[in-house]
C-alpha cells in the first residue's frame, strides 16, 4: 500500500508542477500506463536532457526496501547531485528537536560523523549507498513555504550529508 500511497503524492506533486508550468514525467517502478511510465532509466535520463523534471513513484517496486533507498537507488542510476530528502524539522540535529528543546542543528556533517554519532538522517541501506556513491544527502523541512525553491535556486537550506 506504501508504494501505492508514493505514486498518489508523486501524482500531486506532478499536478502542482504542471500548473505552474513545468514540463514533468512521471515514472513508477509498478505498471500504471494509465497514469505513468515504466521506470526505464534510459528513459529517465533522456527526459532529464531534454529539460523536464522527472519524479518516480511506487519505490523500488520490491518489498523489504523503503522510500528512502528507492530514492537512493533512483539518483544513483541517473547521476544525479544530490538527494533532496524533506522533512518535518529543518536539517539533521544532536537529538531529535521535536522531542528535545536542546537539540542543537548541524549546517553540514560527514555520513562517518552522522553515523558515528547515531543520526538516523535515512534509513541505513540508502545511506550507505549514498556514502558508497558520493551522493550527497540535503536534508530539509519540506513544510515551510519555499524551501524547496530556495534550494533549487542554490540558497543554502537544512543540512548538507557529504564525505
Amino acid at each position: 500500500m506504501g508504494m501505492l500511497a508514493t505514486v498518489i503524492n508523486s501524482m500531486a506533486i506532478q499536478s502542482a508542477l504542471e500548473n505552474l508550468g513545468v514540463q514533468t514525467r512521471l515514472q513508477s517502478a509498478i505498471k500504471m500506463e494509465q497514469i505513468c511510465e515504466p521506470f526505464i532509466r534510459r528513459k529517465a535520463v533522456r527526459h532529464l536532457e531534454k529539460g523536464r523534471v522527472v519524479i518516480f513513484g511506487a519505490g523500488s517496486g520490491n518489498p523489504y526496501f523503503t522510500t528512502d533507498s528507492a530514492a537512493a537507488l533512483r539518483a544513483i542510476e541517473i547521476e544525479a547531485d544530490v538527494i533532496l530528502k524533506g522533512t518535518r524539522v529543518d536539517g539533521i540535529y544532536t537529538a531529535d528537536p521535536e522531542k528535545d528543546k536542546t537539540a542543537v542543528k548541524y549546517d553540514s556533517i560527514s555520513f562517518d560523523e552522522a553515523y558515528g554519532k547515531g543520526l538516523e538522517v535515512m534509513d541505513l541501506t540508502a545511506f550507505t549507498l549514498c556514502k558508497e556513491n558520493n551522493l550527497p544527502i540535503i536534508v530539509f523541512d519540506m513544510n515551510k513555504k519555499g524551501n524547496l525553491q530556495s534550494l533549487l535556486m542554490g540558497e543554502k537550506v537544512g543540512t548538507l550529508v557529504e564525505a
